[in-house]
């Protein structure tokens, strides 16, 4: 299986590493580094998250890291990592 990031979910760790620096700029950090790390191990275990029915027939599941939700979906041999945010966030 291959990783891809979509260009949503970058933005996401852009604004999420935004708001947590203006308090603590070495959380942020160590929370952009876990996120980062997280999907690495969908590679060798795709299957591990929650699927969400309300996507079907997509294969869209959801895995949490942490007081962070990240969406990812399967599809052929690839992984795209589709949104993260912060589970206390309206969404």
């Amino acid at each position: 299986m291959k990783l891809q990031w979509t260009s949503k979910a970058h933005d996401d760790l852009s604004r999420l590493y935004g708001f947590l620096s203006k308090s603590n700029a070495n959380a942020a950090a160590k929370a952009v580094r876990a996120l980062v790390a997280a999907p690495e191990r969908l590679v060798i275990m795709p299957r591990i998250g929650e699927a969400l029915e309300e996507f079907k027939p997509r294969e869209v599941r959801r895995l949490l890291i942490g007081p962070y939700e990240m969406r990812y979906e399967i599809r052929d041999r690839a992984i795209f990592v589709l949104r993260i945010w912060h589970t206390r966030e309206d969404r």
